[in-house]
C-alpha cells in the first residue's frame, strides 16, 4: 500500500530546494573572505604548527580523493540515465534466492554511488524486480565497483588485502541483506516509488543528476575530510591507543564515525586509511558502513520507501556490516 502524502511530503522537497538553492552565494562569499584575508591566514599558519598539520591532512585527503569522487559521480549518471533500468532483470535467475547473489554481483557491471543507488533500486522495483534482489544491488553497487575498489588500493598504497577485505565484506552484507528481507522483510511495509527525472531530456537528466551528486558528495567529503584531520591533530595518541585495544570498540566508533560523516565510498577509503591508529579491521568497518548505512543514505532511503521501512532496514543494515567487517577483518587483515 502506498503511503498516503502528507504536508510535509510536499512542502519539503520544495523548501530543501530553496535552501540549496542559497549554498552557491554562500560558498562564493566564503571564497571572497578567504582570497580578502590569504594573508592574515597564512601568517596564522606559520604560527601554529598544529594548524599546518591539520591543513596538510584536510587538503591531501581532498586532493587525493576528488578525482574518484568525480568518476564515480559521472558513471553513476551515465549509467543512471543512459542503461536501462530492466538491463538487470535480464541478467537475474527466476529462483529469488539465487537472483540475490547475482544481484549483488551486478554491482560490479552497474556501478554507483550511494546517491544514485536509492532512486535506482526504486526504478527496478517499478520495473518487476523483486525488492530484495534490488536491495541487494542498492548495497552492491557504492560498496564493489571497480572506481571504489581501485580507490581503496590507492588510499592503502597497493594493500590489496584491504581491497579483497573490502570487496567480501560488503558483498557479503549485500548478500545477507537480501536473503533477510526474503525471509522477513516481504511482509514489512515497503513503498514503491516512481523514478525521479533531472530534466527533460537524457542529456539533461545526465546533467541535473551528476551535477545534484557531485555537490552533494563534495560537501560530505569537506566535513569528513575535516573530521579526520581533527582527529588526527587533536585526539590524544594514548586515547587512541587504549581505544585500539579493544577491537569490538574500535569497529563501534569507526562504524558509528562512517554513519554520521557520510563520506561518498569513492572517496572514503582515503579518510580510512588516514585513521591509521585504529585496528585493520576498524578502517574496514568505516569503509564497509558507510557506503551501507548513513546519515544520507537514511533520509533518501526513507523518502524513497517510507519511514517505516528505514527505521527497520538502516539498524539491520548496520548490525550486518559490523558483524562482516570483525569477521572478514579477522580473516584477511
Amino acid at each position: 500500500m502506498t503511503d498516503a502524502p502528507t504536508r510535509t511530503d510536499v512542502d519539503g522537497p520544495t523548501r530543501t530546494r530553496d535552501r540549496r538553492d542559497l549554498l552557491p552565494y554562500l560558498l562564493s562569499a566564503v571564497i571572497v573572505v578567504l582570497i580578502l584575508s590569504r594573508s592574515r591566514i597564512a601568517d596564522l599558519i606559520e604560527a601554529n604548527g598544529a594548524l599546518a598539520t591539520w591543513l596538510t591532512v584536510f587538503v591531501s585527503i581532498g586532493v587525493q580523493a576528488l578525482p574518484f569522487l568525480v568518476m564515480g559521480v559521472v558513471l553513476s549518471a551515465l549509467i543512471a540515465v543512459y542503461v536501462p533500468a530492466d538491463a538487470l532483470a535480464r541478467w537475474l535467475p527466476q529462483r529469488p534466492a539465487a537472483a540475490v547473489p547475482v544481484a549483488g554481483l551486478s554491482g560490479m557491471v552497474l556501478p554507483g554511488c550511494e546517491c544514485a543507488s536509492v532512486p535506482i533500486a526504486g526504478s527496478l522495483m517499478t520495473r518487476g524486480i523483486r525488492p530484495a534482489a534490488a536491495l541487494t544491488f542498492l548495497l552492491a553497487a557504492p560498496a564493489i565497483n571497480p572506481i571504489v575498489l581501485v580507490s581503496t588500493a590507492v588510499a592503502f598504497n597497493g594493500r590489496y588485502e584491504f581491497v579483497l577485505a573490502r570487496f567480501t565484506a560488503s558483498l557479503l552484507v549485500a548478500v545477507v541483506m537480501g536473503w533477510l528481507w526474503l525471509w522477513i522483510g516481504e511482509r514489512l511495509p515497503l513503498r514503491i516509488p516512481r523514478p525521479h527525472q533531472h530534466g527533460s531530456t537524457r542529456l539533461g537528466s545526465f546533467v541535473g543528476a551528476a551535477g545534484h551528486d557531485l555537490f552533494q558528495a563534495g560537501g560530505f567529503l569537506v566535513i569528513g575530510s575535516a573530521v579526520a584531520a581533527t582527529v588526527n591533530v587533536l585526539v590524544p595518541r594514548e586515547w587512541i591507543d587504549s581505544l585500539a585495544a579493544s577491537l569490538l570498540l574500535s569497529v563501534l566508533i569507526l562504524a558509528v564515525f562512517a554513519v554520521v560523516v557520510a563520506v561518498c565510498s569513492e572517496a572514503d577509503a582515503f579518510i580510512a586509511a588516514s585513521l591509521s591508529a585504529f585496528p585493520p579491521s576498524a578502517q574496514l568497518a568505516f569503509m564497509v558502513v558507510g557506503p551501507a548505512v548513513d546519515i544520507k543514505l537514511f533520509a533518501m532511503q526513507a523518502g524513497t520507501f517510507g519511514r517505516s521501512f528505514a527505521l527497520r532496514f538502516a539498524p539491520a543494515t548496520f548490525v550486518v556490516a559490523v558483524l562482516a567487517s570483525i569477521l572478514v577483518g579477522g580473516l584477511l587483515l
